[in-house]
């Protein structure tokens, strides 16, 4: 069996070597010659999977190791009979500690306290669920808005999307992009839905980029609508406008998904899923779980020891969650790019997906605090800290 893998999947070797001939190749290498005789394809958003790309091929799996298929053309997929798979939840963490990091930064940058603001989550799925998590944690008011799930669950947590976006002074994106369906997300955020907002409210998008319309964005922010922005993602990336990163507080190049763990369980749930399909019991991992220790890097920051005297509690936070995640040093990197022409604004912007160092996630640090802080050691818990 010959296995075709991009470059950008962690452990391919490990995971996919002992299964077939395997064949690891940058995503721009694979073209339809390369997966002619091919039986799997394993890769991540930055190759296009679809006709043109598999038609006349041996091809019989494709596994993609992202949350999202936006790049897979399931149709034609489904057509051709070639069984496939996407990784739904493998970064949801790493996404809800991004969100984290993020509202502290702006909190200490601009001087307002989270505690007691109202957040509302649109769109609570894997992801959605774990930011409600940390924004509880950071004491915040939750509002949630998932039409699906409501109609599927009859829950009423969640709630209309009227109301969210009229009572939050934090808004955070958290959908899938569909164009078509009963719950379409693109444009979701356009020109009607930021009027709705009360005026001065701290904008997220880490969902994906064409949920929001860029226009309706600037219309937004130059009303005063929108105060703060931070946004992961990014319409028409690996373009991105630079007339809408100068208007973001923090700007990415779509990595809040990255953190290595997030990237390796997209590993495990294709490979347990080629297992599935091979009928073959699995070796290399147990579902769910991420490889030994042995095999993981360690941690960059294993301990932190913090005296928070004189600090309130975000302050705190702060001084733990940004030597774990330097969100602004993910900025910073994106920016040095935004002065080159479009052609070379794209490259750079998928040069640091591809380039993008390790980041553990918080449960990999220990928080050491002086006696006498149980609330603040309770948050720290809550957001995912060892204590």
């Amino acid at each position: 069996m010959k296995i075709v893998c991009s470059t950008n999947i962690p452990y391919a070797e490990e995971a996919f070597r002992p299964l077939g001939d395997l064949s690891i190749m940058a995503p721009k290498a694979i073209t339809a010659d390369c997966v002619r005789d091919a039986d799997v394809l394993m890769v991540r958003s930055t190759l296009r999977v679809n006709r043109a790309l598999l038609e006349g091929s041996r091809v019989r799996f494709v596994g993609t190791a992202t949350i999202g298929t936006d790049h897979m053309d399931l149709a034609y997929l489904d057509q051709a009979g070639i069984t496939w798979c996407a990784a739904p939840g493998c970064n949801a963490n790493s996404v809800s500690e991004y969100i984290t990091t993020a509202l502290l930064c702006m909190s200490q940058r601009h001087g307002f306290t989270l505690s007691g603001k109202t957040i509302g989550v649109v769109g609570v799925g894997n992801v959605g669920r774990l930011v409600v998590q940390k924004a509880l944690a950071l004491g915040l008011r939750v509002l949630q808005n998932d039409p699906p799930r409501r109609a599927d669950e009859n829950n009423p947590v969640f709630l209309p999307l009227a109301q969210v976006l009229a009572e939050a002074d934090i808004l955070t994106l958290h959908v899938p992009l569909t164009r078509t369906g009963p719950y379409p997300t693109w444009h979701l955020a356009d020109q009607h839905f930021f009027e709705w907002l009360k005026p001065g409210i701290v904008w997220l998008n880490a969902a994906r980029g064409a949920a929001m319309d860029s226009d309706a964005f600037l219309e937004a922010r130059a009303a005063g609508k929108v105060v703060c922005a931070v946004l992961d993602t990014w319409e028409g990336e690996p373009a991105f406008r630079t007339d809408v990163l100068a208007k973001a507080d923090i700007a990415t190049p779509h990595i809040a998904g990255h953190s290595f763990e997030g990237k390796v369980m997209g590993t495990v749930m294709i490979y347990h899923a080629l297992c599935r399909f091979l009928g073959i019991k699995p070796t290399w991992t147990s579902e769910g779980r991420l490889p030994p220790e042995s095999q993981l890097p360690p941690p960059l920051v294993p301990e932190i020891r913090l005296d928070p005297a004189g600090l309130s509690e975000e302050a705190a936070l702060w001084r733990i969650v940004q030597p774990v995640y330097d969100i602004e040093a993910d900025d910073r990197r994106l920016r040095e790019g935004a002065a080159a022409d479009a052609p070379e604004r794209s490259e750079h912007f998928e040069q640091l997906r591809r380039n993008y160092p390790i980041r553990r996630e918080f449960r990999f640090t220990r928080v050491v605090l002086p006696p006498g802080h149980p609330r603040l050691e309770s948050k720290i818990r809550n957001l995912g800290f060892m204590i």
